[in-house]
């Protein structure tokens, strides 16, 4: 990183996605340039595709309108899904009983440069 690179991020939070799921996709996208990241998620059949696009381009979008970067000189140097809240419910069985349900969150961070 040269003195006048900066790292540029854009962050989602408390997205109702497993970040084990998550991380299988960002780990395809990681170290890429933008243009090659961006086709290898158009094409990949995960949900967590359309989530982590909209956060690339969000990237993106701050490097360009903030610090004049140009899209197509930008590469993916991080990637990472952290852990989230966890939403606790319970599923109704037979004799009374109350299954457990947990229903991961995911936060969910893209630094470009």
């Amino acid at each position: 990183m040269t003195s006048q690179q900066k790292e540029i991020r854009a962050t989602a939070k408390y997205l109702r996605l497993s970040p084990l799921k998550v991380r299988r996709v960002l780990d395809q996208i990681r170290g890429k340039s933008y243009k090659e990241a961006l086709m290898i998620l158009q094409f990949m059949p995960y949900r967590s595709c359309k989530y982590i696009i909209k956060i690339l381009k969000s990237a993106v979008a701050n490097a360009e309108h903030n610090n004049k970067y140009d899209k197509l000189n930008l590469n993916i140097t991080q990637a990472y899904a952290d852990k989230g809240p966890i939403l606790k419910r319970f599923q109704p069985r037979a004799q009374g009983r109350g299954y457990p349900i947990q229903k991961p969150t995911c936060h969910i961070t893209i630094v470009v440069m």
